[in-house]
């Protein structure tokens, strides 16, 4: 199993089947938290769903589409972070990402982002990282301001958030030459 340490604190996971179980109780544990700003979190009702959601995982991993992993901290998973999208023909990835609402405000997001920057710079030949956040998302929003990436716009109308027409704020990282 693919292990990345972060720090002495906190590693990354390669997302795999034994961990539905875990993951599915994060989840429902932080639904109402989670339902701010994603949309998952009610299509998820069962360990069943985070199965499925893992499998399409692995197999976009095997395309070379994403990769995603569990944030782990005592190696208990704390949230996710992935590469939603992989395009290697225009070399950049699309970073997503969320953690358990006791862990906020640590750090932790930033440090994990951070990790999977250099990945993808460092270990893939990526040139470009983006990531996009509900426009009023302020921490999500403020991770991608710490981590130094710009903002190269906002779209409107972007994404239909339970029944809610919101607005997306895009940011973007050119890897340094």
């Amino acid at each position: 199993m693919f292990k990345q340490k972060i720090d002495d604190e906190l590693q990354l996971v390669f997302l795999h089947p034994a961990l539905a179980e875990e993951l599915y109780n994060l989840v429902d544990k932080n639904r109402d938290y989670l339902t701010k700003w994603l949309a998952f979190p009610p299509l998820t009702k069962s360990v069943d769903d985070i199965r499925e959601f893992i499998k399409r995982s692995v197999s976009g991993f095997g395309d070379g589409t994403c990769l995603v992993c569990g944030i782990q901290k005592e190696s208990k998973l704390i949230g996710l972070i992935s590469f939603n999208k992989i395009s290697q023909s225009l070399k950049k990835v699309e970073i997503g990402y969320w953690l358990a609402e006791e862990h906020q405000g640590h750090g932790i997001m930033f440090r994990a982002c951070n990790t999977m920057i250099k990945h993808a710079f460092n270990e893939m030949g990526i040139q470009k990282i983006e990531i996009r956040a509900a426009s009023e998302n302020n921490n999500s929003r403020q991770v991608c301001k710490k981590l130094g990436l710009t903002l190269e716009g906002i779209i409107s109308h972007c994404e239909n958030l339970h029944g809610e027409i919101i607005d997306h704020a895009f940011y973007g990282l050119l890897k340094a030459t």
